[in-house]
């Protein structure tokens, strides 16, 4: 009960500050929602989509996950990401991973650690299409490119929805993004960047790879199998 009074206390003193900075905002907000974007991200507590962009409650569409992981199979992500798209009509979908992330981490390790073993299949997927990569990269910095490998393959997941190819085909107004999120100093880096112009709508498109201060230039290059 003691937990439940300071959860209702908390959320007493956030009206508060809220109401008094905009006093509009409840009302505004109880007509509805019309987001730009939709983020698809980390369920770390630290990954917090609003705080991160900057944005107040409502003009973020958020899906958060165990390492921010898509998968075709999962009917939850893809029915968030069909009323994003096709309902909230959002401009872009970002894919966002991020250093330090727990669940990459762990799928790197052996050691069994039960039901989450399964969902993490999907991460050791990403291992496995570049292992030649992960096995020539330091130890010390293996989990950061993991993290970004997975945000790669994520948005390539993204990009091959019927849902996205689908909205490409109307001639909706949509992108999609890979961002990658820096817990030690709080930034977000561009590690791929799909548009509509540049994806073929048939087969499967690579996304284009955007150099940052983690990922060189010959990203691309470097860590992309031969499919």
């Amino acid at each position: 009960m003691e937990t439940l009074n300071k959860i209702l206390d908390m959320n007493k003193d956030w009206v508060e500050t809220v109401n008094t900075e905009d006093p509009t905002f409840f009302e505004r907000s109880s007509k509805g929602q019309s987001p730009e974007f939709l983020w698809i991200g980390c369920a770390d507590s630290r990954v917090p989509a609003n705080q991160i962009l900057g944005l107040p409650p409502g003009e973020v569409f958020v899906h958060r996950n165990i390492a921010n992981v898509v998968v075709h199979s999962d009917l939850n992500c893809l029915s968030v990401l069909q009323y994003a798209v096709e309902v909230l009509k959002v401009k872009s979908v970002v894919v966002a991973g991020h250093y330090g992330c727990g669940g990459v981490h762990t799928s790197l390790c052996t050691e069994h650690k039960g039901l989450i073993d399964n969902w993490l299949r999907h991460i050791k997927d990403v291992q496995r299409l570049y292992k030649d990569a992960l096995l020539a990269c330091p130890d010390e910095k293996r989990t950061d490119l993991l993290c970004e490998l997975n945000v790669v393959e994520q948005t390539r997941n993204i990009v091959n929805t019927t849902i996205v190819r689908d909205a490409w085909k109307r001639g909706q107004q949509l992108s999609v993004h890979g961002v990658i999120y820096d817990i030690r100093d709080g930034i977000l880096r561009s590690i791929v960047s799909n548009q509509k112009e540049n994806c073929e709508l048939e087969g499967e498109a690579f996304p284009a790879v955007a150099s940052t201060t983690r990922v060189t230039e010959d990203y691309k290059s470097r860590v992309d199998p031969e499919r």
